[in-house]
């Protein structure tokens, strides 16, 4: 039996010999009306009658009026669909029981589902929808769980801006994102709202939403205020945003600063935008990969080429795996490997790059050829003294070379005193066996 039913069980013991809601049930937690209610059912192996064990201490009377809280509580979870709706009535005088009428309203059993949500209608006001809404929107991912989604949705739209906004600090994650979808929904945000909301929000889905609103809220040109925080924003959804919305605000011409974006998402609107411009993107990159000894070239320029370029740009990444910047080196790699021109040979050498993101992108480059790799000069960079991302490509191309240099990395790390390794080499020791190899 799950833990969490075993410590519902519990708290079912506690109401049942006449503990306070609040003392024996986590009130403020959704799962745990969840936990109590599957636990009041639960029947543990030789059980007496097959009965739950609060039911064989106290057994529920037939006028379920006479119950005080902590019982209807159970009477609401109870095995028989006719005492869980017979409990509806009575529970409606206890506000401290809502929370179970909410599990109700998604009853299997419909007698019961549809008291429950003909009583959670009369019972649900604004302050009970802030306090619920946590549950609700759980119980909405079940079946038969949108009802109370939908009243949720539909008392809040009912509440003053301010209500709503006070949701949008909310701990819970679903209630936050419910609450600005509804908030854009109503309008009742202001552009500079949006925009803070899409820059500093630490939720991305809510920082996506808030720049779609922010940009569909000026058809014609950015507001003011609006383009340069989104177009600087961290969440690479943010800024292909509002790349994109350059040319519908007939700024298009701005498309070309991100051409080299960090982001591959941004890098593809912002080439789009240039495109519509009528100009060439690809002539851009090629351009800026020629300068080999250029130290300011951005990193994204080198992957960029290799997005839009043809085989014939190869020879141009090749020049640039010897950039002085590790970010230029690793995303040239990359893009070698987008144009399908990765020569092991010649990049097998830079295992032993001193940067970490440069060592991962060789890897993922060579990775299908591992055996064109040296098996004895990987072998010496799985010894303690290398790198840590050094040794993990020597034993990640071992692993796929098979054979005795796989056997060799799954022993030598067995027992590193390094964590993440010795994970790596049980997890591909695990891999090994289930595939017989």
């Amino acid at each position: 039996m799950r833990e969490d039913i075993r410590s519902a069980e519990a708290a079912v013991l506690r109401l049942a010999a006449g503990t306070a809601l609040r003392d024996a049930v986590v009130v403020a937690d959704p799962r745990a009306w969840l936990a109590l209610d599957e636990g009041a059912r639960a029947v543990l192996p030789y059980r007496l009658e097959g009965l739950p064990q609060w039911e064989q201490a106290a057994r529920l009377p037939a006028d379920l009026s006479l119950l005080d809280e902590p019982r209807l509580a159970l009477a609401l979870c109870h095995r028989d669909g006719w005492t869980r709706e017979a409990a509806l009535g009575p529970a409606a005088r206890y506000p401290g029981l809502l929370p179970l009428i909410v599990v109700r309203a998604a009853d299997w059993v419909a007698p019961v589902r549809e008291r429950a949500r003909k009583t959670l209608c009369e019972l649900l006001d604004l302050e009970a929808a802030a306090v619920l809404a946590p549950l609700i929107l759980l119980l909405a991912r079940r079946d038969r769980g949108d009802f109370a989604a939908e009243l949720l949705a539909e008392v809040l739209r009912r509440a003053p801006r301010e209500h709503l906004v006070r949701l949008h600090s909310h701990a819970d994650r679903a209630v936050r994102r419910f609450a600005y979808r509804l908030a854009v929904e109503k309008g009742v945000l202001s552009p500079a709202e949006l925009v803070r909301a899409a820059v500093h929000a630490h939720d991305v889905v809510v920082q996506s939403l808030c720049a779609d609103a922010a940009l569909a809220g000026v058809p014609d040109g950015f507001h003011e205020g609006v383009p340069e925080p989104l177009l600087a924003a961290r969440n690479p959804r943010v800024r292909s945003a509002a790349v994109t919305a350059l040319r519908r605000a007939g700024q298009a011409e701005r498309a070309v600063e991100f051409l080299a974006d960090r982001s591959g998402l941004v890098r593809a609107c912002a080439r789009y935008v240039v495109r519509q411009l009528g100009g060439d993107p690809l002539s851009w990159y090629r351009e800026r990969c020629a300068r080999a000894g250029d130290p300011g070239l951005p990193p994204g320029a080198a992957v960029g080429l290799g997005e839009c370029g043809q085989r014939g740009d190869a020879e141009a990444l090749w020049s640039l795996v010897q950039h002085p910047v590790a970010g230029v080196r690793a995303q040239a790699v990359a893009g070698l490997r987008l144009l399908e021109a990765v020569d092991a040979s010649r990049l097998w050498p830079l295992l032993d790059d001193p940067a970490a993101g440069v060592v991962r992108e060789v890897t993922l480059a060579v990775l299908p050829s591992a055996r064109a790799v040296p098996e004895e000069w990987l072998v010496e960079r799985l010894g303690a003294g290398r790198p840590r991302h050094v040794r993990i490509a020597a034993f990640r191309l071992l692993v796929e070379r098979g054979g005795d240099g796989r056997r060799h990395a799954l022993l030598a790390l067995r027992h590193d005193p390094d964590d993440e390794l010795r994970e790596r080499a049980e997890r591909a020791e695990r891999i090994v066996r289930l595939r017989g190899g």
